[in-house]
């Protein structure tokens, strides 16, 4: 998950004019919150969910502890799919993709909101997954990101339950594979493309800690970049095309890129590698890299300028020793869809209406989450932070301070609940 704040503090939302519904649906949106909170049943669900948070964090923690790797999710899965039973979801099942679901019926078959939060991790497999305690402080790998997100999403299926809330629409809570690094959203665009196609008219996704609200999906391209040429003997074959010089060239030029900073466009060479032996020109070498911008158009522009200087490196490299030997391919591992969801759309004034009639701070993000895919397709989508402060993400020590982390937890649930209304 990647955040930027777009307007901290309390946000006052203009609703703009246009058909006598969509101002209407806006205006209901708006009001949301506070009809909701007088709720007596929902007024019930939050407080439960606020005295349930000690088991909050301790869910945060147990699934935390359940290793769930790139591509490989699947005991955290097991574990969050049996949680999902324990807290009453019918049809709880494991889809093709790996995705958790599990379903809460509505009165009414639609409108069917789907809220989640991602199951995987940056670590690799082996990593030590324990979480250590300093004081009231959690600290462990994932922690924030989205172990909080999991925990949050349990909670609010709990809430629900214990005060006998019924909401018009069903809900499909689910926990996602593939959010992280180069699993490229591949869970989440399964549920979209095939296992609930069609069927989701609101997607809420919880990511990360604080009490944000995203609504801009910042589009990423990611490419592995392999260069090739025939190697030989550092000494014996000199003069030959070197691919790892090629790469070098590549990376420098790539490092003096210019960019826009509004909107907020942004590159990086993560990772790279290749060769066999010090005293052998290597037969090939690669590059990862890493492209965002909120923009499509910035984006693409960047992505002009990123294949341009691939291809220069390697006529450049074999121009230096006059040979015509050297190959690269440019492959894309990963795409993530720019887009957002209105400021003044319901969803995002829903998710505002709650936050204030909670009396907590408004804050709008833009962020590479799961909802990146449903604004993209034109759904109604927002990711949510599930609260509490979260420092050092995709670090080992990354670490959780729970200070008044039911905030999170209460916001959520009151944004389930105005998200389920028709």
């Amino acid at each position: 998950m990647t955040i930027r704040t777009l307007l901290p503090g309390v946000l006052a939302v203009t609703l703009v004019a246009g058909t006598p519904g969509v101002a209407r649906a806006q205006q209901d949106a708006a009001n949301i919150g506070a009809r909701l909170i007088s709720d007596a049943a929902v007024k019930a669900a939050v407080e439960a969910i606020r005295a349930a948070e000690a088991q909050t964090i301790e869910d945060q923690v147990r699934i935390c502890e359940v290793e769930a790797p790139p591509f490989k999710e699947a005991k955290r899965a097991e574990v969050y799919a049996r949680m999902f039973r324990e807290a009453g979801l019918q049809n709880v099942r494991i889809d093709k993709e790996g995705n958790v679901l599990g379903d809460r019926p509505g009165s009414q078959p639609r409108p069917r909101l789907v809220f989640s939060a991602h199951l995987d991790t940056v670590f690799p497999e082996g990593t030590d997954v324990g979480v250590k305690r300093d004081g009231a402080i959690l600290r462990g790998p994932g922690i924030g990101d989205d172990c909080r997100g999991l925990a949050v999403v349990l909670a609010v299926i709990r809430a629900m339950n214990q005060a006998k809330v019924q909401t018009p629409g069903p809900i499909t809570f689910v926990g996602t594979v593939g959010e992280e690094g180069l699993g490229d959203l591949r869970g989440v665009k399964y549920l979209f493309n095939e296992g609930l196609k069609g069927q989701i008219d609101r997607f809420v996704s919880i990511d990360g800690t604080g009490l944000g609200i995203t609504h801009v999906a910042v589009g990423s391209l990611r490419y592995r970049v392999t260069f090739k040429g025939p190697g030989g003997h550092s000494y014996g074959a000199f003069g030959l095309s070197n691919p790892m010089h090629a790469l070098g060239r590549a990376v420098a030029t790539i490092a003096q890129f210019e960019v826009p900073t509004d909107p907020k466009t942004t590159f990086n060479v993560g990772r790279m590698g290749g060769g066999t032996s010090v005293n052998a020109i290597p037969f090939d070498a690669w590059f990862e890299m890493d492209m965002r911008s909120a923009s499509p158009s910035a984006l693409e522009a960047l992505d002009t300028k990123f294949k341009r200087a691939v291809d220069d490196a390697v006529r450049d490299e074999d121009a230096r020793w006059k040979k015509s030997v050297l190959s690269v391919d440019k492959a894309l591992v990963g795409t993530r869809p720019a887009g957002q969801t209105p400021a003044n759309s319901p969803i995002v004034q829903a998710a505002v209406s709650v936050t204030r009639a909670l009396g907590f701070p408004v804050t709008l993000d833009e962020g590479s989450t799961d909802s990146n895919i449903a604004m993209s397709l034109g759904i109604p989508a927002i990711t949510i932070d599930g609260g509490g402060r979260g420092t050092g993400s995709h670090a080992l020590d990354e670490a959780f301070d729970p200070t008044n982390s039911w905030m999170g937890s209460q916001r959520a649930l009151l944004i389930a609940i105005a998200l389920a209304q028709q």
